[in-house]
């Protein structure tokens, strides 16, 4: 008997977490929405990153170096050996190996399902509920923590944690977590929210990049 109310009392906390956090907490849809706000207001934002992927259980990921240009549904990002250029219609995969080079085009419109620079700013409006965390003091700055999970289960993500800088409403990393058991981390090293970019810098230019073997998916 003793042991069937401690299994009622534990079945019964459970419901009860799950329901509130099913909730769309307002604390975190008000830091959420101060943000997208904010981003959706400048004319560009470009940054460096460091982001790494792991096992949840590993001690050490590797980390390595990025960098991130932002302009409405519009990015080009850096990363080792890649480039990706999305001018909100076309996507250009760049890729650089030795002497070979390659660049993979896509319609926008077929990676919707994907976690782009630019959808994380407004990832928690459709399919995910959140909470607010808390927030914690790092060198000086606060930073509040967001967590968003995947209404449906077949959802590409099922879960994400935003860390947002508390007094300039900047996104300053995040956290995506796979069903496999890997988490993949993004940290911003720097921000420049003050760069007015040009529309022709999200575009894939071949001429700049000599002889690219292109590979057409639209």
């Amino acid at each position: 008997m003793k042991n069937l109310i401690t299994l009622l009392i534990f079945l019964t906390t459970a419901l009860v977490s799950q329901t509130v956090y099913a909730q769309k907490d307002p604390k975190a849809k008000t830091i959420l929405d101060g943000v997208s706000q904010k981003y959706k207001s400048l004319k560009g934002l470009q940054a460096s990153f460091e982001f790494s992927y792991g096992e949840s259980m590993d001690i050490v990921s590797k980390s390595q170096k990025g960098e991130i240009a932002i302009k409405g549904d519009k990015y080009h990002l850096n990363l080792p050996e890649q480039e990706i250029f999305n001018n909100g219609k076309t996507v250009w995969t760049y890729i650089e190996s030795g002497n070979y080079k390659e660049v993979t085009v896509n319609n926008a419109g077929d990676m919707e399902d994907e976690l782009t620079p630019s959808s994380v700013y407004t990832l928690y409006q459709k399919g995910y509920n959140y909470r607010f965390v808390g927030e914690k003091n790092e060198k000086g700055t606060i930073i509040q923590e967001i967590e968003l999970l995947a209404e449906k289960s077949n959802a590409p993500f099922k879960r994400v944690k935003l860390f947002v800088d508390k007094n300039k409403k900047d996104l300053m990393g995040w956290e995506i977590y796979d069903d496999q058991g890997g988490v993949f981390k993004y940290k911003f090293t720097s921000v420049n929210t003050e760069i007015d970019l040009q529309d022709s810098y999200f575009t894939f230019n071949p001429q700049k990049y000599g002889k690219v073997e292109i590979i057409d998916l639209r």
